[in-house]
């Protein structure tokens, strides 16, 4: 197998290309599902029983500069970008290039798995990481793209980042709500809000009253596995906020097949402090707005 060849002068054109064909590839293609790649919130820990070798902990803390990605080859098209000034906060920065770095292993076995074949159409992978939201209090990231090793289509690549830059730390969801009743409350919500949304969509369709029951069962029983009340359920998120900066609601995000179908997309549900309120770790409450 011949290695990726970075090409610089071809930059522009070629980010274009593995963007728009990567997403296409997650779009157009029907077929089996695929699976997600969870977002890492942090280094592994070091062994304690194994000192570092000389140098290794100046290379650990060095700030990480994240550039965009442009490689083509004949196997593969690699596409990565992200928002201008994310490098400014060294922890997050490192968690985006760890999510880049395991979407990019996992394109890289499938090519490895290839040996000298060619596939048939081109494997790609398209990831961007835009900034949704800056605060003094918060940095929001998100992350969305496409990895295709082969079949009908692309693996949906879908994941949330949330900074909060005073803490130097990740906002994690089991860290935001430790009480596993806490999730059951949240499931609760997020469940009866896509049953109501899945029941509008089908049935302005023109369906016979049999399928419609039948498709009105489907959609309930992948709504209920895919938010069961555990924080696995609901790692994506990303705040929403008020003019002052404090949060007025979690949306939650869904890739394709947890919640839905492929066909159905990424899909999400808005949970309201007011719901939310209860059930936060306490050092987190001051983030979100109050009654």
């Amino acid at each position: 197998m011949k290695p990726l060849v970075r090409q610089p002068a071809l930059a522009a054109t070629v980010l274009g290309l593995a963007l728009g064909t990567g997403l296409l590839a997650g779009c157009g293609r029907q077929g089996d599902p695929a699976g997600e790649v969870q977002a890492p919130v942090a280094a592994p820990a070091a062994d304690s029983a194994q000192p570092p070798a000389q140098g290794e902990d100046a290379a650990a803390d060095a700030p990480v500069v994240l550039g965009d990605v442009i490689e083509t080859g004949p196997q593969a098209v690699v596409g990565i970008s992200y928002a201008p000034g994310l490098d400014r906060y060294p922890g997050l920065a490192k968690a985006l290039q760890q999510y880049a770095d395991a979407s990019r292993h996992d394109l890289q076995q499938a090519l490895d798995g290839l040996g000298n074949d060619k596939p048939s159409m081109p494997y790609e992978l398209s990831l961007a990481f835009e900034k949704q939201l800056e605060t003094a209090e918060l940095v929001v990231v998100r992350a969305e793209g496409s990895r295709y090793t082969g079949g009908a289509h692309g693996e949906p690549l879908v994941a949330r980042f949330v900074w909060l830059p005073p803490q130097q730390q990740m906002l994690t969801a089991d860290h935001l709500v430790p009480d596993p009743q806490g999730w059951k409350a949240i499931s609760e919500y997020v469940a009866d809000q896509l049953r109501e949304r899945a029941a509008t969509r089908l049935s302005s369709e023109d369906m016979e009253p049999a399928v419609l029951q039948e498709s009105l069962r489907s959609a309930s029983r992948m709504i209920a596995e895919g938010t069961g009340g555990k924080v696995d359920n609901f790692r994506q998120f990303e705040p929403l906020t008020d003019a002052a900066g404090k949060v007025t609601a979690l949306r939650f995000v869904f890739p394709p097949y947890q919640v839905g179908p492929y066909s159905d997309g990424t899909q999400t549900a808005d949970v309201p402090a007011a719901v939310l309120a209860p059930h936060l770790a306490p050092e987190y409450t001051e983030l979100f707005i109050h009654d």
